[in-house]
C-alpha cells in the first residue's frame, strides 16, 4: 500500500508538472526579429473588430517615402497555423518587396483557418478580413482600393485561407497565392491520431459533410463559381508535403473548368525555407496581374 501510494503521488506530481510546463510553453512570448529591407518602414496597428467585438492586431510594412494623394497596391499575407501576424516579417525577405512600391498588409489570424467559426460565433473571422481589417487599412494608410490592386497570399492554414476567400469573395481580389495551403482542411476525413485536430476543425467548418463544410471547401466552390470572375490564382506545394496530393487534385480540378491559374509542384518541405524561396516567382506574378513594374 505505501509503494502504491508513492507511484500515485509521483504520478500526481509529474501531471502538474506536465501541465505547468504546457501553460508556459503557450504563454511563452515569441520573440520579434523582423528582417527589414532599405527604405521600407513597418508600422503595427491594434484596432476594434466589429465581426470579432474585440481588439485585434496587424502589421504594416511600406515604402518609407511615399508621394503625396498616391495610392499604392496591397498585398494580404496570411500567416499559418500556430503563428501570428508577425511570421511574415520574422521568417520570410518579404519586406523588399515593398521598395517596389506595394503595401504589405499582415493580420492576425489565430488558428481560425479565416473563417466564420460555427462552434464560436465570436470568431468572426472571415467577416473580419473582408470587413473589417479592408477597411481600416484603407483608412489608416494610402492604398488603393481597387479590385485591380488588391491582391492576398498566405501560407498553409493561410495558404487556404486566402484561396477560400478568393473564391468566396472575388470581386475583392485580382490575385490570390497559396503557398502549401491546407486546402482539405474541411473535408479531412475523422482520424484518432488527429482527434484534437478534428474537433478544432469542426468547431471552425460544422458537422461533417454538413452545409457549413460544404460552404468552405474549396474542392466545392471550384465547381459551382464562375471561373471568369474569380481572382488569378497562384499555387505551390513542396514534394516531401503531405499535403501534395490535395493541391494536385485542386490544381487539376481548376484546370478542367479554365480557371486563369499557375501551379509549381517543386522540391521542398512544408517550411518557410521553401516559402521564402518562392516569393521571387510569386509577387512576379503578382505584380504583373496587378500591373506594376517592378
Amino acid at each position: 500500500m505505501v509503494t502504491t501510494g508513492k507511484t500515485e503521488r509521483f504520478a500526481c506530481v509529474i501531471c502538474v508538472l506536465l501541465f505547468l510546463a504546457g501553460c508556459s510553453k503557450k504563454n511563452e512570448v515569441r520573440p520579434d526579429h523582423p528582417r527589414m529591407a532599405p527604405n521600407v518602414r513597418m508600422q503595427d496597428v491594434t484596432f476594434r473588430s466589429m465581426s470579432l467585438n474585440r481588439d485585434i492586431q496587424y502589421r504594416v510594412i511600406l515604402p518609407s517615402t511615399i508621394a503625396s494623394q498616391r495610392k499604392l497596391p496591397v498585398v494580404y499575407l496570411l500567416h499559418g497555423g500556430g503563428g501570428n501576424y508577425q511570421d511574415w516579417s520574422n521568417y520570410s525577405d518579404v519586406a523588399k518587396y515593398a521598395e517596389s512600391g506595394l503595401i504589405l498588409v499582415m493580420p492576425e489570424g489565430a488558428s481560425s483557418y479565416y473563417t466564420n467559426a460555427v462552434d464560436r460565433p465570436e470568431d468572426r473571422y472571415e467577416d473580419y478580413i473582408v470587413q473589417d481589417l479592408i477597411a481600416d487599412v484603407e483608412s489608416k494608410f494610402p492604398v488603393a482600393n481597387e479590385r485591380g490592386k488588391r491582391t492576398i497570399v498566405g501560407i498553409s492554414m493561410g495558404g487556404y485561407g486566402a484561396i477560400k476567400l478568393a473564391l468566396v469573395h472575388p470581386e475583392l481580389f485580382v490575385f490570390a497565392g497559396g503557398m502549401s495551403p491546407a486546402i482539405d482542411v474541411p473535408s479531412r476525413p475523422f482520424s484518432i491520431k488527429r482527434w484534437g485536430q478534428w474537433r478544432s476543425h469542426r468547431a471552425i467548418f460544422g458537422p461533417w459533410n454538413g452545409e457549413v463544410q460544404h460552404k468552405n471547401d474549396p474542392f466545392v466552390l471550384v465547381g459551382t463559381v464562375d471561373p471568369k470572375t474569380v481572382p488569378y490564382i497562384f499555387l505551390t506545394c513542396g514534394n516531401q508535403e503531405g499535403l501534395l496530393p490535395a493541391n494536385k487534385k485542386l490544381s487539376k480540378l481548376l484546370a478542367a473548368r479554365h480557371f486563369q491559374f499557375e501551379a509549381d509542384f517543386g522540391p521542398g518541405s512544408h517550411d518557410w525555407n521553401q516559402w521564402n524561396g518562392r516569393l521571387p516567382q510569386l509577387f512576379q506574378i503578382l505584380m504583373k496581374q496587378m500591373k506594376v513594374q517592378e
